[in-house]
């Protein structure tokens, strides 16, 4: 039986086109897993002990207390998202920023990025800014390119603030805390916006007729009214924001328990805004148990994948592929930032973070790259994700929401230059690690080299071998 063999690449192309297909990932990883298992048992390339162990990887999957946080944010989000606190947050901000040209584009970019912190789902953040930005935009004579990608691409902010699920299960994956995860995705997350908004001030100099300013009277009363509007929808959800992520931080929570506090703290804010109904919670619970029994299933598939995948050495055939590349750890990271880029036209990021980063993660260590800083690299690429045209999904959220009036091509030629600020964070993550390893407390270092064991010696007493005394 040969190292590398042809079953491995059969294996892993098998799997791209059947995700290509548009066969339900969980079963599609299971079907490919257990046919090229079947086949390499047959033709000696597969050893059936390595079966053996699926129901222990089940049972590690289900009772894993990681895995219990996802439920716990995603039901945060879907309560923060149904209680009225985007319209609240939008509404004032943008009076706040509507009298500047682009006033109503910076403001969609403070939203999303305020309620990519509370929401953690891209298309609640989307949808709930479509609904609500979209129309005022267009009123009031913005560019429809414009519009739509700056709604779109503040909605995908949420992939990278914390706490994003995404970052929970890449944590899983790496095998790091996701604290440190969290803390790590804090500058990228920072530099994001800021290019943004960057971006949309640029463009208001240039074009200002692309954003005009908001006429006196679709603002209204100012000064401490409409303040206290945006203080209002603003303060208490910084302040769970900062609880939760607080207590990670400084490790006086789990991420199981800061998401339960999280959700908690939701359904109190739901209360204070006075929308708090059985209604709302329980579509909340409806939303939650599906996306959480979506991402049991496919982890659940891609355990069967990848412990076929690993029996017939497809480990060591990745590893040699991914090591053997010219240019070492930059080779590699150019590499796997063009791969993924290109492989998110068809898999989202459960999909991605599921299948393919387990396989990289060998390789980021054999060339001995800071794991914190790969996983928020490969968050800051898998954005892009949802503002591929035209597969992203943030575009499909827009258009599904969006009037006749704005023609398709629109939304995605306005995606485009979003896309591309995106792509300039992956090469800013690259070229400068500190954005994400400067927020990771690196905690105190030991070289191992340095220890000295001073074991005291001690006399054992003797041993009287003398007749027994009775």
């Amino acid at each position: 039986m040969f190292s590398y063999g042809v079953m491995p690449p059969l294996m892993f192309a098998g799997m791209i086109c059947f995700m290509i297909i548009g066969f339900p990932v969980a079963f599609s990883l299971v079907a490919v897993g257990l046919f090229f298992g079947t086949i390499g048992i047959i033709t000696d390339h597969f050893h059936p002990s390595f079966l053996q162990a699926l129901p222990l990887r089940f049972y590690g999957i289900i009772s894993n207390d990681l895995l219990l946080a996802i439920p716990f944010f995603t039901f945060m989000g879907a309560i923060l998202e149904r209680c009225g606190l985007a319209e609240d947050l939008l509404e004032g901000t943008g009076k706040l920023f509507g009298r500047i040209p682009g006033g109503l584009a910076y403001a969609v970019i403070v939203v999303g990025a305020i309620l990519g912190a509370i929401t953690g789902t891209v298309a609640a953040s989307v949808i709930a800014m479509g609904v609500i930005s979209l129309p005022v935009m267009m009123r009031y004579g913005y560019d429809q390119k414009l519009a739509t990608g700056v709604i779109a691409a503040s909605g995908t902010i949420t992939q990278l603030i914390p706490p994003s699920l995404v970052l929970i299960i890449l944590a899983e994956q790496l095998g790091k805390p996701v604290g440190d995860m969290y803390l790590g995705a804090i500058g990228p997350s920072l530099l994001q916006v800021a290019i943004f908004i960057g971006y949309v001030f640029v463009l208001s100099l240039v074009k200002p007729h692309h954003m005009p300013p908001l006429p006196p009277e679709a603002i209204g009363e100012g000064g401490w009214p409409l303040i206290r509007q945006v203080l209002w929808g603003m303060i208490p959800s910084i302040v769970l924001i900062m609880l939760v992520l607080g207590t990670l931080a400084m490790g006086l929570a789990t991420p199981t328990e800061a998401g339960a506090m999280g959700a908690v703290g939701a359904i109190v804010l739901a209360a204070l805004h006075r929308r708090l109904t059985w209604a709302l919670v329980r579509q909340a619970m409806s939303s939650t148990m599906r996306l959480t029994a979506m991402v049991v299933f496919i982890l659940i598939g891609a355990t069967v994948f990848s412990l076929v995948f690993q029996g017939m050495d497809g480990a060591l055939w990745i590893e040699h592929m991914l090591a053997q590349l010219p240019g070492g750890r930059v080779g590699f990271l150019i590499f796997v930032n063009i791969f993924v880029f290109f492989i998110a036209f068809f898999l989202d990021f459960f999909e991605i973070a599921f299948i393919i980063v387990p396989l990289l993660v060998p390789v980021a260590i054999k060339l001995d790259i800071n794991l914190i800083w790969f996983g928020v690299l490969l968050c800051v690429n898998m954005q892009t994700a949802f503002m591929h045209p035209p597969f992203g999904f943030a575009l499909f959220y827009l258009r599904g929401i969006a009037p006749k009036s704005i023609r398709t091509s629109q939304i995605y030629w306005g995606a485009i230059p979003w896309l591309a600020m995106q792509l300039i964070l992956v090469v800013v993550v690259i070229m400068w690690p500190e954005a994400v390893t400067y927020w990771v407390s690196a905690g105190p270092t030991v070289d191992p080299s340095t220890i000295e064991l001073n074991i005291p010696q001690i006399d054992a007493p003797g041993l009287d071998m003398g007749p027994p005394q009775f």
